[in-house]
């Protein structure tokens, strides 16, 4: 099982496949290396997903740690641990966040920066969703029952077959007799704070990527990443490769032919 030492001494769990360009997958804030399942068989390049501290196969650790900052020193860490001096960041969520911080104070190490439905500016409304969630077993009991509340309950999303919603339950659920448990430390809901504070001003990380290939992806949908973000990013970066998928809110699974076809010209634009 391919592991490393942060360097604080907390064991992380990663996976290393493929050959080409390296990309390092970062996932969503309570998801793993899982969240790449879908895409990872469509992509030509040597894909490697990190599992953050606290989440998926990585050791628990104190929750002060669970920070974006902490994150983004542990990724670089990988790269160090793989002898890495460069990779292209593929970041989901929180992992899109953990690119721009990179893209500010890590430039030299990046090849260039993809980001999943997520800007330099958070709706609050979505944050609202996600910290409604995070740290709580879901109320479902089985797999089978959690892919039918998602297939039901996720009006932002049309068009998605069962088989992708018991895969995407089984990715972050573990079922036993009790019900499903989250597969991450509870304690990372006190990551996202009391709501209250105001957040910082992200568009300088953002503005980082300069220099840098950069492709966004929007879910057309989603509650986190608004369309006047998705403009501005679009002002900002118009050499970019942008692309809105019908049908889906935050985060799409990236298998899908508009989110698919921005990430293979992205990787095309680097080799």
């Amino acid at each position: 099982m391919p592991d490393f030492i942060a360097p604080d001494g907390t064991r992380l769990h990663y996976t290393d496949s493929g050959t080409g360009l390296p990309v390092l997958a970062l996932a969503g804030l309570t998801r793993n290396g899982t969240d790449f399942d879908h895409i990872a068989p469509h992509l030509d390049a040597r894909l490697i997903r990190l599992d953050y501290r606290g989440r998926g196969q990585s050791d628990w650790a104190a929750p002060e740690t669970y920070t974006v900052p902490v994150e983004a020193a542990d990724a670089l860490a990988l790269l160090d641990h793989l002898g890495l001096a460069q990779a292209a960041i593929l970041g989901t969520s929180r992992g899109g966040l953990i690119a721009m911080i990179l893209a500010a104070t890590a430039h030299d190490r990046l090849l260039g920066v993809a980001l999943n439905d997520i800007g330099p500016e958070i709706d609050p409304a979505g944050l609202s969703v996600i910290a409604g969630y995070v740290g709580k077993n879901p109320a479902q009991k089985t797999y089978a029952d959690a892919a039918a509340f998602r297939d039901k309950a996720w009006t932002t999303f049309r068009g998605v077959p069962m088989e992708r919603w018991l895969a995407e339950v089984a990715q972050h659920y573990e079922q036993t007799e009790s019900g499903l448990v989250i597969r991450y430390d509870p304690a990372l809901a006190q990551s996202l704070g009391d709501g209250k504070t105001a957040m910082p001003d992200l568009w300088p990380l953002f503005d980082a990527t300069a220099g840098l290939p950069l492709a966004a992806i929007r879910g057309a949908n989603s509650d986190l990443l608004t369309a006047a973000t998705w403009a501005e990013m679009q002002r900002r970066r118009p050499d970019g490769i942008f692309s809105e998928v019908p049908n889906r809110g935050h985060v799409p699974f990236l298998d899908e032919a508009p989110a698919l076809a921005a990430l293979q010209s992205w990787i095309r634009s680097m080799a």
